[in-house]
Protein backbone atom coordinates (compact mmCIF):
# COMPACT_ATOMS: atom_id res chain seq x y z
CA UNK A 1 0.00 0.00 0.00
CA UNK A 2 1.37 3.37 -0.98
CA UNK A 3 1.27 6.51 1.16
CA UNK A 4 -1.45 8.18 -0.94
CA UNK A 5 -3.70 5.12 -1.29
CA UNK A 6 -7.15 5.48 0.26
CA UNK A 7 -9.49 2.89 1.68
CA UNK A 8 -12.64 2.90 3.78
CA UNK A 9 -13.03 2.52 7.53
CA UNK A 10 -16.29 1.96 9.38
CA UNK A 11 -17.35 1.33 12.96
CA UNK A 12 -20.47 -0.63 13.99
CA UNK A 13 -22.25 -1.51 17.22
CA UNK A 14 -23.48 -4.89 18.41
CA UNK A 15 -26.37 -4.06 20.74
CA UNK A 16 -28.42 -6.82 22.33
CA UNK A 17 -31.67 -7.00 24.25
CA UNK A 18 -32.35 -9.08 27.37
CA UNK A 19 -33.06 -12.16 25.21
CA UNK A 20 -29.65 -11.93 23.51
CA UNK A 21 -31.11 -10.79 20.20
CA UNK A 22 -29.13 -8.29 18.10
CA UNK A 23 -30.37 -4.86 17.02
CA UNK A 24 -30.47 -4.37 13.24
CA UNK A 25 -31.54 -1.35 11.20
CA UNK A 26 -33.19 -1.49 7.76
CA UNK A 27 -31.61 1.00 5.36
CA UNK A 28 -33.74 3.31 3.22
CA UNK A 29 -30.97 3.53 0.59
CA UNK A 30 -29.20 1.11 -1.76
CA UNK A 31 -30.44 -2.46 -1.53
CA UNK A 32 -32.29 -1.61 1.73
CA UNK A 33 -30.46 -4.30 3.70
CA UNK A 34 -30.64 -4.87 7.43
CA UNK A 35 -27.40 -4.13 9.28
CA UNK A 36 -25.76 -3.15 12.53
CA UNK A 37 -25.92 0.48 13.59
CA UNK A 38 -22.82 2.39 12.53
CA UNK A 39 -21.05 3.67 9.47
CA UNK A 40 -18.04 5.33 7.92
CA UNK A 41 -15.45 7.31 9.82
CA UNK A 42 -15.18 10.99 9.08
CA UNK A 43 -11.83 12.70 8.52
CA UNK A 44 -9.98 13.22 11.81
CA UNK A 45 -12.29 10.96 13.78
CA UNK A 46 -11.32 7.95 15.91
CA UNK A 47 -13.14 4.64 15.63
CA UNK A 48 -14.65 5.22 19.07
CA UNK A 49 -15.90 8.68 18.13
CA UNK A 50 -17.34 7.28 14.89
CA UNK A 51 -19.42 4.52 16.47
CA UNK A 52 -20.78 6.94 19.09
CA UNK A 53 -21.61 9.58 16.44
CA UNK A 54 -23.12 7.10 13.99
CA UNK A 55 -25.32 5.53 16.67
CA UNK A 56 -26.47 8.95 17.86
CA UNK A 57 -27.30 9.93 14.26
CA UNK A 58 -29.03 6.66 13.38
CA UNK A 59 -30.71 5.79 16.69
CA UNK A 60 -31.23 9.26 18.11
CA UNK A 61 -29.83 8.19 21.48
CA UNK A 62 -26.55 7.76 23.29
CA UNK A 63 -24.71 4.47 23.52
CA UNK A 64 -21.98 3.23 25.80
CA UNK A 65 -19.02 1.34 24.34
CA UNK A 66 -18.24 -1.85 26.24
CA UNK A 67 -15.30 -3.06 24.13
CA UNK A 68 -13.80 -3.44 20.64
CA UNK A 69 -14.19 -7.09 19.63
CA UNK A 70 -13.05 -7.30 16.02
CA UNK A 71 -11.55 -5.71 12.93
CA UNK A 72 -12.64 -7.23 9.63
CA UNK A 73 -11.81 -6.59 6.00
CA UNK A 74 -14.97 -6.55 3.91
CA UNK A 75 -13.92 -7.07 0.29
CA UNK A 76 -17.25 -6.08 -1.25
CA UNK A 77 -16.77 -2.55 0.10
CA UNK A 78 -12.94 -2.50 0.30
CA UNK A 79 -13.39 -1.51 3.93
CA UNK A 80 -11.92 -2.26 7.33
CA UNK A 81 -14.86 -2.73 9.70
CA UNK A 82 -14.46 -2.21 13.47
CA UNK A 83 -17.03 -4.05 15.60
CA UNK A 84 -17.83 -2.82 19.11
CA UNK A 85 -20.05 -4.30 21.81
CA UNK A 86 -22.24 -1.43 22.92
CA UNK A 87 -25.20 -0.76 25.19
CA UNK A 88 -28.11 1.63 24.95
CA UNK A 89 -28.97 3.34 28.20
CA UNK A 90 -32.69 3.67 27.43
CA UNK A 91 -34.12 1.69 24.49
CA UNK A 92 -37.36 3.66 24.68
CA UNK A 93 -35.38 6.66 23.41
CA UNK A 94 -34.62 5.16 19.96
CA UNK A 95 -35.70 7.55 17.21
CA UNK A 96 -34.52 6.42 13.77
CA UNK A 97 -33.02 8.85 11.28
CA UNK A 98 -34.22 9.07 7.69
CA UNK A 99 -31.41 6.63 6.73
CA UNK A 100 -33.40 3.74 8.24
CA UNK A 101 -37.05 2.70 8.04
CA UNK A 102 -37.14 0.08 10.80
CA UNK A 103 -35.24 -1.30 13.75
CA UNK A 104 -35.71 -4.79 15.09
CA UNK A 105 -33.95 -7.30 17.32
CA UNK A 106 -33.02 -10.55 15.56
CA UNK A 107 -31.88 -13.96 16.77
CA UNK A 108 -28.26 -14.55 15.77
CA UNK A 109 -29.33 -17.47 13.58
CA UNK A 110 -31.43 -15.08 11.48
CA UNK A 111 -28.49 -12.78 10.63
CA UNK A 112 -26.45 -13.04 7.43
CA UNK A 113 -23.47 -15.42 7.55
CA UNK A 114 -20.94 -12.59 7.84
CA UNK A 115 -22.99 -10.87 10.55
CA UNK A 116 -23.31 -14.14 12.47
CA UNK A 117 -19.54 -14.61 12.52
CA UNK A 118 -18.85 -11.03 13.63
CA UNK A 119 -21.65 -10.95 16.22
CA UNK A 120 -20.75 -14.35 17.73
CA UNK A 121 -17.11 -13.27 18.04
CA UNK A 122 -18.28 -10.06 19.71
CA UNK A 123 -20.61 -11.75 22.20
CA UNK A 124 -18.10 -14.52 22.96
CA UNK A 125 -15.28 -11.99 23.41
CA UNK A 126 -12.27 -13.51 25.14
CA UNK A 127 -10.22 -10.34 25.43
CA UNK A 128 -8.43 -10.92 22.12
CA UNK A 129 -9.62 -8.79 19.19
CA UNK A 130 -10.79 -10.98 16.29
CA UNK A 131 -9.75 -10.36 12.67
CA UNK A 132 -10.97 -11.99 9.47
CA UNK A 133 -11.35 -11.29 5.76
CA UNK A 134 -14.77 -11.50 4.09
Amino acid sequence: MAFNDMFRLSAHAVITNHEGQVLQLKATYGAKHWGLPGGALELGETIHQAVIRECLEELGCDIEIDYLSGVYYHGAYQSQVFIFKCSIMDVTMIALSSEHSECQYFDIADLSTVQQIRVKACLDFSGKVDSKVF
